[in-house]
């Protein structure tokens, strides 16, 4: 009996690839496929799953492109060696080009768009400032080994960073040049990290389907005086991200 036929899809609100995308990738993580295997042809794995071909096709695309499965053309689809993973606790501040680099991949910014505007009134809660404030917007996409991995957003109270800041030099990490600039004195962050499903535009900057799965951050970066440094939004692709957090006895 294939490992797949024991498999059962079942309604849970999320699109049926995404569903079977991750039942393939805990039966190779569990080692029922092992590296190099050669897994059932798409007519067999999509009856042994009880989903459509097409179906399946995007879930082997996801696989593909996390690196966990490579398809040979006229030869079959394999497991592939498993990918570097950046591993980090939610204990530590750093960015993503630290985190990349202890992991042993080379992280890079692709496209930047900053703009500046006055605050509206939501922004403006989160940075503790008058609505209508000056601020700083910062979008980009981060690549590592040339793969799309994370859309980050940041906005900043214009005293902070302004736009032409950025104009040269900007690696993609706003924590990285507030660092190295030593202004204002930074302490802690306040975050929140959930699962959501890819809103049409962030699909877009990262290359995946609407509605598939996604690491989101939010996190209100303070300075050692109280006040809000930055108010950022990270969405992390799966498959390249693993958090965890170290949890004490109290």
């Amino acid at each position: 009996m294939s490992a797949a036929s024991q498999v059962r899809l079942r309604a849970d609100g999320r699109p049926l690839y995404a569903q079977a995308r991750q039942a393939l990738r805990r039966l190779i993580e569990d080692g029922a496929y092992a590296l190099g295997d050669r897994l059932p042809s798409e007519p067999a794995l999509a009856q042994q799953l009880g989903i459509s071909r097409p179906t399946l096709r995007e879930a082997l695309r996801m696989l593909e492109d996390e690196g966990a499965i490579v398809r040979r053309h006229g030869v079959g689809t394999f497991v592939a060696a498993p990918r570097p993973r950046i591993d980090a606790g939610l204990e530590l501040l750093e960015s993503i080009d630290r985190m990349a680099e202890r992991a042993g991949l080379h992280a890079q910014m692709g496209a930047l768009v900053y703009r500046e505007f006055p605050a509206p009134a939501q922004i403006a809660a989160r940075l503790g400032l008058a609505e209508g404030a000056a601020v700083t917007d910062v979008t980009r996409v981060m690549l590592a080994d040339g793969r799309r991995i994370a859309f980050l957003t940041d906005v900043l109270p214009q005293e902070y960073l302004r736009g032409d800041e950025l104009a040269a030099g900007f690696q993609g990490s706003v924590l990285d040049r507030l660092l190295a600039r030593g202004w204002p004195a930074l302490s802690h962050s306040r975050t929140e990290l959930s699962a959501c499903a890819a809103e049409a535009a962030v699909a877009r900057e990262l290359h995946v389907k609407a509605g598939e799965p996604l690491l989101k951050l939010e996190a209100q970066l303070f300075a050692a005086d109280g006040r809000v440094v930055d108010y950022s939004t990270s969405y992390f692709v799966p498959g390249f991200f693993r958090f965890h957090v170290v949890r004490r006895i109290g």
